[in-house]
């Protein structure tokens, strides 16, 4: 265990081991090439969202500025814990620095809490659409997407940096094995040589708000969305209203389904391969389906799609 003195107390750690799934070479050389599709896939399916959207004047609307932002997101995400993950499956010591691990924890949850905010941004902007049909163009304005959009990236920055610079200040004197596939909140206290019981409950309360809060806000933005399209006369009119809802809450259920299993009750002690499973699920399958989602029942998005895998062609 690499470590270096820090007082007469202490010795700090200078670097983490990320055991990841421990497995035989051969099941880790095959679970290395299929991650290392499913994020090249991901990468792939939101980069051509994301160029979808800036290409295509029709795209150029609220609805579609959101689904753009939030496919850039979704790269960086699965960008701050992956590319390590898949490094982890070839490396004998699957180490990461101090330093880094705190990073890696840092822009996980700040980009993750990002996207947090920006579904209830686009739950909203669905309800204005939907409820507010007539006001909607002149409330969901460009000023107002470019705000609402600042907001969610600015905050989602800010929510947790609090929380970790302190966890960062705490002594970690060993052991510096960390189980399970990313730094994460409770395998990072867990190791901390002297209990933190304030930082500890400032980390899941701000965790819970957001969780809560934003499932509240986009379960309620849905109810009155559902309550206005059964008012609606026509078979047709609410079959069109419900298409435009349909993606987003499929990505919702995924988001919120996985996210819950890894943070509502952190004292329950689940497994550590159920962490890492529903980590995974997180943080690779949820952002590999949603390019998926978006486009399948989407006839815009397919039309914008293939306009941009024919330029790319020609190219």
């Amino acid at each position: 265990m690499n470590v270096s003195k820090q007082d007469s107390n202490f010795a700090s750690v200078s670097e983490f081991v990320l055991l990841g799934f421990s497995f035989e070479w051969q099941i880790q050389s095959l679970l290395f090439s299929l991650f290392t599709t499913a994020y090249v896939m991901t990468i792939t399916g939101n980069g051509a969202i994301l160029c979808a959207v800036r290409c295509d004047q029709r795209l150029h609307t609220p609805m579609y500025i959101f689904l753009g932002n939030f496919s850039f997101l979704e790269i960086w995400y699965v960008s701050s814990t992956v590319p390590k993950m898949l490094i982890n499956f070839l490396s004998e010591t699957k180490t990461i620095s101090f330093l880094g691990c705190f990073l890696q924890f840092y822009f996980f949850f700040s980009l993750g809490i990002s996207e947090s905010f920006l579904l209830s941004v686009m739950a909203f902007d669905r309800y204005l659409a939907i409820c507010r049909p007539l006001h909607y163009p002149n409330i969901m304005t460009g000023y107002l997407c470019a705000k609402l959009v600042t907001v969610c990236w600015v905050c989602g920055f800010l929510w947790f940096l609090t929380p970790v610079v302190l966890m960062s200040q705490m002594p970690f004197c060993g052991p510096n094995i960390i189980d399970h596939v990313v730094c994460d909140l409770g395998p990072l206290l867990a190791l901390a040589c002297t209990s933190a019981p304030r930082i500890q409950l400032l980390c899941y309360t701000l965790s819970s708000l957001i969780i809560f809060g934003n499932f509240f806000f986009i379960l309620g933005s849905y109810t009155l969305v559902v309550v206005a399209v059964l008012r609606v006369p026509s078979a047709t009119g609410r079959r069109k209203a419900f298409s435009t809802c349909g993606s987003h809450l499929a990505v919702v259920s995924l988001y919120y389904g996985s996210l819950m299993v890894m943070y509502v009750s952190p004292e329950v002690g689940h497994s550590a391969g159920r962490q890492k499973v529903a980590t995974l699920f997180f943080n690779l399958v949820t952002p590999l389906f949603n390019p998926l989602i978006y486009s399948l029942r989407n006839k815009d998005m397919k039309a914008a799609l293939r306009k941009v895998v024919g330029l790319s062609f020609i190219s």
